[in-house]
């Protein structure tokens, strides 16, 4: 039976007006220990609680050795939220509500029904498996407990990068020309047919240079600079690694050569909009690195003693520029059924056209400016605090669900209201 709170839930609020919303807080935190690390026989580990941008090291090194201390990092928990971030989120969330904390381990069912929150605020991405981000939001579901974000079939079909680009190439939102390829026995024959046998037009099916990546992650896992691939022989070197290093297929897709910019979304609907763009600003890595936002630039490259200068939030462009990358975001945002927030990543290809990389509903929030993260400072260029941010996703979802927040926030204003 389908829930009736759509039409019954403001007046079912308006009696709890008395009494502070229910607020879950659903999240997984970074273990202690350091998840972010070389492994055995490597030097130079830092702890993932400190971010990029503010740890205490000595993390000076050129694109080569980069890509080689990537290759040896243990990034398990890359996607996972540290304690200061949850801490700041639940800050956030205390003045629309009582938060209730409620990490998204084995026992969350039975801690979820048995705390029973007005609504769940969702930044949980899940323990494992290709449906991981789907879990926290597929309970609340089981439970008849309202949350935030996308539902489970978007949050899936957004990890999938290969699925959720057959979606968005149906619909005609561009994106690069790719392919999936499952197995190591695939490799051989399928690069080989992907880059040399000829369509009906006469080209290529997919031109060199190619980009390889892990088709189920998230968080710059599995993106290093060793997944330029010029040659074929290179493509299919890397393609056996991520293979057996992720235990996932991995895309092939066409390198994109142009401008990458990274676009904030909020809202539902007609009401749905684009944050000032972020551009990334290549020219603050390190000599000799090749122009991607991977795993380098996120978590090795970047320091308080030299904090990569990379981006440029609102992003210097036309408004021409700007107003074809907000179609195509909004365009992706819509078909991939994504709600109240979600971030997209958008690159030029070699004729300007803006093609859609990829798009994380759940979109990382790190708190401090320094830390460089996309989402926040977006908000900020529009005018929005950190707290701001969180509540006014929480309320997209509140509004769309009619959910009335009554918190201290809410109690102000319609303490303010009375009067008069």
């Amino acid at each position: 039976m389908g829930r009736v709170a759509a039409s019954v839930r403001p007046e079912l609020s308006d009696l709890k007006q008395d009494r502070m919303t229910r607020i879950g807080f659903a999240y997984n935190q970074k273990p202690e220990v350091p998840a972010l690390r070389l492994e055995d026989g490597a030097e130079g580990a830092r702890p993932d609680e400190e971010p990029p941008s503010s740890a205490d090291s000595n993390w000076a090194v050129d694109a080569r050795a980069g890509a080689v201390a990537a290759a040896e990092v243990d990034d398990e928990f890359a996607e996972w939220d540290s304690a200061e971030t949850i801490n700041a989120v639940e800050q956030a969330l205390s003045a629309l509500g009582e938060v209730i904390r409620l990490e998204a381990n084995a026992d969350f069912p039975e801690r979820l029904r048995a705390a029973q929150p007005d609504i769940v605020y969702n930044i949980a991405e899940g323990l494992g498996g290709v449906n991981r981000e789907a879990h926290v939001p597929a309970i609340c579901e089981f439970f008849d407990i309202p949350y935030s974000g996308s539902d489970p079939f978007s949050l899936s079909l957004c990890l999938d990068k290969a699925r959720a680009k057959e979606c968005l190439a149906y619909q005609g939102v561009p994106t690069a020309p790719f392919a999936l390829i499952r197995t190591a026995a695939e490799i051989p024959a399928m690069l080989d047919r992907l880059t040399t046998r000829k369509t009906k037009s006469g080209s290529t099916r997919l031109r060199l240079p190619l980009f390889v990546k892990p088709v189920h992650e998230g968080s710059s896992k599995g993106i290093t600079e060793d997944n330029f691939c010029r040659t074929v022989s290179e493509a299919q070197e890397q393609t056996a690694f991520l293979l057996e290093r992720y235990a996932q297929p991995v895309l092939v897709e066409e390198y994109l050569s142009g401008r990458e910019f990274t676009c904030a979304v909020m809202g539902n609907g007609e009401g749905a909009h684009v944050l000032p763009l972020v551009g990334m600003n290549f020219d603050a890595l390190p000599p000799g690195a090749l122009p991607v936002y991977g795993f380098e630039a996120k978590w090795l490259w970047d320091d308080r003693s030299h904090p990569l200068e990379i981006f440029e939030c609102p992003a210097r462009i036309d408004e021409a520029l700007r107003s074809r990358i907000v179609e195509v975001v909004l365009s992706a945002y819509h078909v991939l059924g994504c709600r109240d927030w979600s971030r997209i990543d958008v690159r030029l290809d070699a004729a300007g056209v803006p093609n859609v990389v990829e798009v994380n509903p759940l979109p990382g929030i790190l708190p401090r400016p320094e830390d460089n993260s996309c989402f926040p400072k977006a908000a900020r260029a529009a005018g929005m605090s950190y707290e701001q941010l969180i509540q006014s996703s929480l309320r997209f979802a509140a509004e769309r669900q009619g959910i009335t927040l009554s918190g201290k926030a809410g109690r102000r204003v319609r303490r303010a209201a009375a009067l008069g």
